[in-house]
C-alpha cells in the first residue's frame, strides 16, 4: 500500500495516430495527471513506435503535459539525451537492457530530469535492487504485460513484485503499465503502486474524464484514502 498521490497517466500508444495531438489534448483536458509514451525499436521488443521528433511536436502542442517517457530500446543510454532534448520530464530505462544502465540513468538524472527503471514480468525485483540502493533511480515500472503491444490482459504476477518494492524502498514511486483497468488498477494500488500507465481501457472509454476519475478514486479507496 502506498501513502503516496495517485496519478493515472493515459498510454498514448492506445491515441488515434493520425490524431495524436487531439487525442493527447483531450487525455489532459479529461483529468489525466500526463502523459506515458512508450518508445520502442523494433530490437529489445518486436515492435516500432514513437521517436523524439513526435514527443518534440507534442511538447509543442501541450507545453505544461508532464510527459513520462518508456524507452523499450536496446541502447537507452543513445537515445534518453535525445528524449531529453525534445522535451521529456520522465525517462524510464529497462533493467533488461544490454547497455550500462547505470550511466544511462545518471545521464537524466545529471539533466534535471527523474528517472527510472522497469522490470519485465519475467524479471525479479532484484534486477533493480542496487540501482534502488544507491538511490540512482526515483521510480520502477512494473510491467503487468509482456512489453512491445497494447491491448494485452493483465499479469497477476506483477501484484507481489509491487508489494516487494513498496516495503523494501518505501520512497519509490511503482508505476505499472498493461491491461490496467479501474478494477486491477485499484489491486496493483492496493500493493503499492502510485502511478497507473492505462492505454485501451482510457482511451477507448466512452467518457475519458469519468474513466480516469474512477479509476484515481478505486485506487485511492484501495490505498485507504
Amino acid at each position: 500500500m502506498s501513502t503516496k498521490t495517485i496519478q493515472v497517466l493515459p498510454s498514448i500508444l492506445s491515441a488515434r495516430m493520425g490524431h495524436l495531438a487531439a487525442d493527447c489534448g483531450r487525455a489532459m483536458e479529461a483529468g489525466a495527471d500526463g502523459l506515458h509514451f512508450d518508445v520502442m525499436d523494433g530490437h529489445f521488443v518486436a515492435n516500432l513506435t514513437l521517436g523524439p521528433d513526435v514527443l518534440k511536436a507534442l511538447r509543442e502542442e501541450l507545453p505544461k503535459a508532464y510527459l513520462h517517457v518508456h524507452l523499450m530500446v536496446d541502447r537507452p543510454d543513445f537515445y534518453a539525451p535525445r528524449f531529453i532534448e525534445a522535451g521529456a520530464d520522465a525517462v524510464l530505462v529497462h533493467a533488461e537492457s544490454p547497455c550500462n544502465v547505470a550511466s544511462a540513468l545518471e545521464t537524466i538524472r545529471s539533466a534535471g530530469k527523474k528517472c527510472g527503471a522497469v522490470i519485465c514480468p519475467e524479471t525479479p525485483v532484484d534486477a533493480v535492487a542496487g540501482l534502488a540502493d544507491a538511490k540512482l533511480i526515483d521510480e520502477v515500472l512494473v510491467m503487468t504485460v509482456h512489453p512491445g503491444f497494447g491491448g494485452q490482459a493483465f499479469l497477476e504476477s506483477g501484484l507481489p513484485k509491487l508489494q516487494e518494492l513498496r516495503r523494501r524502498w518505501p520512497w519509490l514511486d511503482l508505476s505499472v503499465d498493461g491491461g490496467v483497468n479501474t478494477q486491477t488498477g485499484a489491486r496493483c494500488a492496493a500493493a503499492g503502486a502510485n502511478i497507473l500507465g492505462a492505454g485501451s481501457f482510457l482511451f477507448k472509454a466512452d467518457d475519458m474524464g469519468k474513466a480516469i476519475g474512477e479509476m484515481r478514486r478505486a485506487a485511492e479507496v484501495a490505498c485507504g484514502g
